[in-house]
């Protein structure tokens, strides 16, 4: 599907799945209709449109519009697996069992998102026009953030589409309490550098100064190792057996997006790897690379903090 004949053809399917959808609900109790009211947003695109007053069947492709928007308790109908999986990520547990998947979250499946009917497509940073107008012919489509600005700025603007500004101001609240908290429960580790990796298949990848756990980590009080503080939000190439020096730190995260002993033991059986100070001290730590390297959201900002309590001062969270 491509071009305009691509916009028109999809148009057509949305026309006759919907007189098929409409067939087969008339003989179900009937449901009130969703509220006609609109209001004019802006995107992170800088694009002008109209989202409903209410939206109550939004579809999330991305991680931080599916992190965001349950956050903030309206729960999607569908959204985007995690990446390198076919589910949501892990650490939203529960809370993602009733979201309907519509694929890869590079590549949404369109023909999904047609069949949930949404009322409102958070796109997440998707730049593709033609993709963005593929959805539009379905429902109101917003870019939610924009690539490398911070997810608390991104979680305030998927809250001001949806219309709840008010709700994402309180959870803001909420976490930098939580983070002031926890800093100061942390005294003892200040001044300690705390170094973020991701495993590949061809070496570890440290995260960029701007990753997501990274300002997680400065709200806490932390800073990085001096490699790793460099602009940026993503990860940097792949390192070589020489330059394992570059993910040293007090502290070590490393990432995995699968269990993989046979990665992480590979590793840990570098002699460059057994000299780094945190591996000496005890200090690495195998963490979830879908909780910590990936672009993050209100859920996983506060599940960072819950695993930095856990794993410096033996607790399951910052005290209340």
């Amino acid at each position: 599907m491509s071009g305009y004949g691509g916009l028109i053809r999809l148009r057509s399917l949305v026309f006759v799945l919907m007189v098929l959808l409409a067939g087969c609900n008339s003989a179900e109790p009937s449901t009130p209709a969703p509220t006609t009211a609109t209001r004019e947003v802006v995107d992170a695109a800088g694009r002008s449109l109209r989202v409903p007053q209410n939206p109550q069947r939004v579809v999330a492709l991305s991680e931080i519009d599916l992190d965001s928007l349950l956050a903030l308790e309206l729960p999607p109908v569908g959204a985007t697996d995690g990446r390198g999986s076919d589910h949501a990520p892990a650490y939203l547990g529960a809370r993602a069992r009733e979201v309907a998947s519509v694929g890869n979250f590079a590549q949404p499946a369109v023909d999904r998102i047609l069949l949930l009917q949404p009322d409102l497509i958070l796109a997440g940073g998707h730049p593709d026009p033609q993709l963005l107008q593929q959805l539009q012919a379905i429902a109101p489509t917003a870019v939610s953030f924009k690539v490398g600005e911070s997810w608390q700025h991104s979680f305030q603007r998927i809250a001001y589409i949806v219309g709840r500004a008010a709700a994402a101001r309180d959870f803001l609240a909420g976490y930098r309490a939580r983070a002031a908290l926890l800093r100061e429960q942390l005294q003892a580790h200040e001044g300690e550098t705390v170094s973020i990796v991701r495993l590949s298949p061809n070496g570890p990848m440290a995260m960029q100064g701007d990753a997501f756990a990274g300002r997680v980590l400065a709200d806490l009080g932390f800073a990085r190792p001096l490699a790793q503080r460099g602009a940026g939000a993503g990860h940097a190439p792949p390192l070589s057996r020489e330059r394992l020096d570059d993910i040293d730190g007090d502290w070590l995260f490393i990432g995995n997006f699968t269990p993989d002993p046979q990665g992480i033991a590979a590793l840990r059986s570098e002699p460059a790897f057994a000299g780094l100070g945190a591996a000496k001290s005890g200090r690495v730590r195998e963490v979830d690379a879908m909780l910590w390297t990936v672009i993050g959201g209100p859920l996983a900002a506060n599940a960072v903090l819950e695993q930095v309590a856990s794993t410096m001062l033996g607790s399951a969270g910052p005290a209340r």
